[in-house]
């Protein structure tokens, strides 16, 4: 018990130095935005098909390609891997 609690304190410890600016065994990834309409043309896939592949409106794939929002978190991660790889993602996409 005293090794699992000397881990989460260890993890907290790090978190609290991180969340002060303090650099650490901390690594934060900050995927790079995309131009999200160049990104669905290299898939091949229509608006309605790319937001259905990736889980998200129509509405919201529209306002990402006109740039009045922008993705973030696991769906710019997403598109990150698109940009990268558009045939081995939409494979992986389809898988599930």
């Amino acid at each position: 018990m005293e090794k699992l609690f000397d881990s989460i304190k260890r993890g907290m410890d790090e978190a609290i130095a991180h969340s002060h600016g303090e650099q650490g065994a901390v690594c934060v990834y900050h995927p790079r935005q995309v131009d999200v309409k160049t990104v669905r043309g290299k898939t091949g896939l229509s608006q309605e098909q790319f937001a259905s592949a990736f889980g998200i409106s129509v509405a919201t794939l529209r306002h990402w390609e006109r740039g009045d929002r922008k993705p973030h978190g696991p769906a710019l991660v997403l598109l990150n891997a698109a940009d990268n790889d558009p045939g081995g993602l939409l494979k992986i996409l389809a898988k599930g």
